[in-house]
Formats: structure tokens, C-alpha cells, sequence
């Protein structure tokens, strides 16, 4: 993808976040975990792990899907020992059921795939587990919260090669 971005046909782009935006992504991943029937309080307690700086989006693979001029939502990509975490993944929640989710997926994949790792782990909200698992994801086991004592996430794993080295295509 070019840094101007990837036109996905009805009215969907990708292309890279950019530093100006983080304040925005910051907001649309806050409305995007309250979606789940989260209260304020809880979103509070998450509003670190949510927040994206300047410095973040400039640094690190952070790639954002707008649907004409708008932004639907984002993710990132983050090292993991020698693999790779979906760090964030949010969609806006008018665009939730409309295809971004699946569009940003199939990007951070093939993103992740060009950086050269051949795993995505995945430490997933709870509601969000099905729509991983539908990828092609397998849950591994669970990680503790960092944010919330006593509360544990599903832990998955994506491979993005398999045993023989050729690249596997995302799920169905």
C-alpha cells in the first residue's frame, strides 16, 4: 500500500495513520470498546491502553480505513518477542457489519505478512473472540488484563505461513 493509500471499492480506503490523527483514533477506539455495552467507568480504566499519541502513530504500523473522508477505524501492529500482536483493532460503530472490519483484517495481514512474520497473536476483548475466530484464528489459552484486575482475555494465534513456508491467505 502506498502512503497516499489503497481505494477498496465502495467508498472504503486504507492507507497509513498519520500523527495529526491520534487524538481522533484515540476517541474512535474509545467508542468502539463502549459498543460492547461497556460502562464509563470501565472505559475509563481502559482510556491508557486506547489512547494513541502523535509519537505512537508516527513510530509504529498504525493504518486507518475511511470510507469517504472518514474514519471507520484502525489498527496496529506491534513486535512481539519474534512474532507480531494485532495491537489495536477498532472499527467505528456505524461501520460495524459493513465490511471494514474484514477490510482492515485482511490488510493487517497482508501487512504483517510483508514485515516478515510468520505469527499474529492476537489478545482479544472478549466480544471481539468470534469475529477472530471466524478469520481463521485459534484461541491459545488466556492473558491477565492489564488494565483490570481479576479479568482475563482470550489469547489467538493467526499463522501466517504454514509448514511449508508459502503464506497463507487470510481466513474465509
Amino acid at each position: 500500500m502506498s502512503e497516499s493509500g489503497k481505494d477498496l471499492g465502495p467508498g472504503f480506503r486504507l492507507r497509513r495513520a498519520a500523527p495529526r490523527e491520534a487524538a481522533a483514533l484515540s476517541s474512535l477506539a474509545c467508542r468502539s470498546k463502549a459498543y460492547w455495552g461497556y460502562g464509563e467507568e470501565f472505559i475509563e480504566a481502559c482510556r491508557s491502553e486506547l489512547t494513541m499519541t502523535p509519537e505512537s502513530v508516527e513510530n509504529g504500523e498504525v493504518h486507518v480505513i475511511e470510507r469517504e473522508g472518514r474514519l471507520a477505524g484502525f489498527y496496529s501492529l506491534a513486535e512481539w518477542n519474534s512474532d507480531v500482536e494485532l495491537h489495536h483493532f477498532f472499527v467505528d460503530p456505524p461501520f460495524i457489519g459493513r465490511g471494514a472490519g474484514r477490510l482492515l483484517w485482511d490488510d493487517a495481514v497482508e501487512r504483517a505478512v510483508a514485515l516478515g512474520y510468520r505469527r499474529l497473536l492476537i489478545q482479544s476483548d472478549p466480544n471481539a473472540e468470534g469475529f477472530y475466530l471466524k478469520l481463521g484464528a485459534e484461541r491459545i489459552g488466556d492473558v491477565p488484563s492489564q488494565t483490570v484486575a481479576d479479568r482475563s482475555l482470550p489469547l489467538l494465534l493467526f499463522p501466517l505461513q504454514d509448514g511449508s513456508d508459502s503464506l497463507r491467505m487470510p481466513g474465509p
